[in-house]
């Protein structure tokens, strides 16, 4: 709608003002909450800027269905009550009190936002930022290995697995998604079947973040330093290029497209990038980024680094002989702080592999 010739595109405090011109005239719009409607220009405005300075892609329309939500801010965000134990109400403008489950004690806050997901259920949020979690002050320190097969193997000797859906869940998840193959496009059975699996993600999802949660804050509870591996989690869950054939025009070669794509969802699966995020939340300030290059093939006994020394999910050092489980070798040398080059050299000033050179006066 903007183009070079026009002038400026009127702001958040102009909109504001166009609202409440717009109310008094349209009564529909009139019927709906004044904080809520400013709060979306808000949003909009701030999606625009996001455009403008190129950290997010052009603002798109709100989807009835998808992007159910709103936020409250101000006064009015203060009207909640305890009614019992398990539950709360809170007074929402233009709707009235509408109780809700409490899952952790209600904080004062200035706003809060109101949001359905896919599933259908809807969530109340509270905008307030907790404090850290202060360190024990014991001295110890913890590395951590995320992988696909063990989600985070610790330095102490744990091995865990983020939690998923069950066998049984799985098997009720193919047949939802073969029924939505065959389901025409438009139908009720379409709609209800999409909600059903939307219901067994959704479940997943609360597993997966509930396991981040409870573990992020044993481990920030327990250890003064934790480190983990720097990985770009962003590039490693991009799909598989297409190859070319150079000797069919318009043909490609095997790309193991399937093969890659299992190993993203396997890696998304196992929440690698909301466990640090929450450990950094929670632990601010204790959290080490180690490289990860070769740190799953170097001996953490004797140090010696060669692609041979794992077996799949087993460690065995070709020189020195220790054998271990290959994720907490890794969360060793994790915890240890050690990295090497791709010749096998540790990050020392110097590498000890390299010849002396001749000083040279000036």
């Amino acid at each position: 709608m903007w183009t070079r010739d026009q002038g400026t595109t009127p702001g958040f405090v102009e909109q504001a003002r166009q609202l409440a011109e717009a109310r008094a005239v349209i009564g529909w719009l009139r019927g709906g909450s004044q904080t809520v409607q400013q709060q979306a220009l808000r949003d909009f405005d701030q999606a625009r800027r996001n455009y403008f300075t190129g950290s997010h892609r052009s603002p798109t329309w709100r989807k009835a269905g998808k992007h159910e939500g709103f936020r409250i801010v101000g006064s009015q965000a203060g009207r909640v009550e305890q009614v019992s134990r398990k539950w709360a109400r809170v007074l929402v403008p233009k709707v009235g009190w509408v109780r809700f489950r409490v899952s952790r004690p209600v904080p004062e806050a200035k706003s809060y936002r109101v949001n359905r997901d896919n599933a259908g259920r809807w969530h109340i949020a509270f905008a307030v930022a907790p404090d850290p979690i202060p360190a024990p002050r014991n001295g110890e320190v913890v590395g951590i290995d995320r992988g696909v097969t063990v989600s985070a193997a610790l330095s102490t000797g744990e091995l865990l697995a983020c939690p998923g859906l069950s066998e049984s869940e799985q098997r009720r998840l193919a047949h939802l998604q073969r029924r939505l193959a065959r389901a025409r496009p438009g139908s009720n059975r379409r709609s209800r079947v999409r909600v059903a699996i939307a219901k067994l993600y959704a479940r997943a999802t609360a597993r997966r973040k509930d396991w981040v949660e409870k573990l992020s804050t044993d481990l920030a509870r327990r250890f003064d330093v934790i480190r983990v591996e720097d990985l770009r989690i962003k590039q490693m869950t991009r799909r598989a290029k297409p190859k070319p054939d150079p000797a069919r025009p318009g043909s490609y070669l095997p790309n193991r497209r399937r093969a890659k794509t299992g190993l993203n969802r396997g890696i998304l699966a196992s929440g690698w990038g909301l466990l640090v995020q929450r450990l950094e939340h929670k632990a601010a300030g204790r959290i080490e980024k180690v490289n990860p290059a070769y740190t799953s093939q170097m001996c953490s006994r004797c140090g010696h680094c060669v692609p041979g020394n794992r077996e799949s999910q087993a460690f065995r050092c070709q020189s020195c002989g220790y054998c271990d489980h290959a994720d907490l070798n890794a969360a060793i040398n994790i915890a240890a702080g050690r990295a090497v080059s791709a010749r096998g050299d540790r990050p020392v000033r110097m590498s000890v592999k390299r010849e002396p050179q001749l000083t040279t006066s000036a």
